[in-house]
């Protein structure tokens, strides 16, 4: 068929053929992929020239939203399910490795360091919570001097980099394990609170009447030589949103319960004069291909 003679049908093929030639056999693979099945996107709903603008420029007001402090991109492939896709694909976990999950928009790099029983909270109000993580590799054996990056949301679920008025970290923090493997730190209770619904990916959930919450929960990311690094959450059972988190993210091995802390003791000498929380859970690493 001539160059200058595609139709809707014989198009596909045409635009294939043109990355024939592409060097890596990975990229071939994925862009030839890639035009098979968008060219057939376009096809099943047969797109409108106006609703193809409409996409465009909802990917060009995502890209205007993203900024170093919030990546709406990211929160677009959770919503549609896409992040937790690639996850599971990427981390087939063996017997002993805890499930991983997303990292969400708001991890920030290399966190200030503190030391075993550190307060993490900077002040917050909330239910203070005790968390003791043990992270060992899939046998048991316990891994000593693993980095631990804890961040979660304040009681209004807020993260720090989305307040203008705290200066530093709050509820964010990385840890080193002990001899035994072990983490212990305080912080708060987290709670239940919406994605950022202010751009074009809350317009998205609002147009198709979904909500757009994540149940209650505590980001995690722990490595160690010779390891994977683990991405993962730990949900509070009960929470109201656990069947229908805008992102996808629960997995039931992940959500956790809290247990009542003895009133008039709390540990690591913290003085706790109402109601508090505590949390011991287990974490494997799965070891390095």
């Amino acid at each position: 068929m001539s160059t200058r003679d595609f139709d809707e049908a014989s198009i596909t093929a045409a635009v294939v053929a043109r990355f024939d030639d592409t060097p890596s056999p990975r990229l071939k693979q994925i862009m030839q992929s890639l035009v098979k099945h968008a060219h057939d996107f376009v096809r099943d709903v047969e797109l409108t020239q106006d609703e193809w603008l409409t996409a465009i420029q909802f990917l060009t007001r995502t890209g205007h939203m993203s900024d170093d402090k919030r990546q709406e991109f990211i929160l677009l492939s959770d919503t549609l399910g896409i992040s937790m896709l690639v996850d599971a694909i990427n981390h087939r976990m063996p017997e002993g490795a805890t499930e991983t999950t997303v990292l969400g928009p708001f991890y920030v790099q290399n966190p200030p360091e503190f030391p075993q029983n550190a307060d993490i909270s900077g002040g917050e109000s909330g239910t203070p919570l005790y968390v003791t993580a043990e992270v060992t590799d899939p046998s048991g054996k316990p891994l000593a001097n693993a980095w631990m990056d804890v961040w979660q949301s304040d009681e209004d679920g807020f993260y720090d980099v989305q307040r203008d008025d705290v200066d530093g970290s709050n509820l964010r923090a990385r840890f080193r394990t002990d001899e035994n493997g072990r983490v212990s730190f305080w912080t708060i209770v987290p709670k239940f609170y919406p994605i950022p619904a202010d751009g074009p990916v809350g317009d998205m959930l609002a147009a198709t009447k979904r909500h757009p919450y994540r149940p209650a929960h505590i980001h995690f990311m722990i490595g160690s030589p010779g390891f994977e690094t683990l991405v993962t959450h730990l949900f509070v059972d009960g929470d109201p949103y656990l069947d229908s988190d805008a992102v996808f993210g629960v997995k039931q091995s992940l959500v956790v319960k809290f247990d009542d802390g003895e009133p008039g003791t709390a540990p690591a000498g913290k003085a706790v004069n109402g109601p508090w929380k505590s949390l011991t859970h287990h974490f494997g690493l799965k070891p390095q291909a």
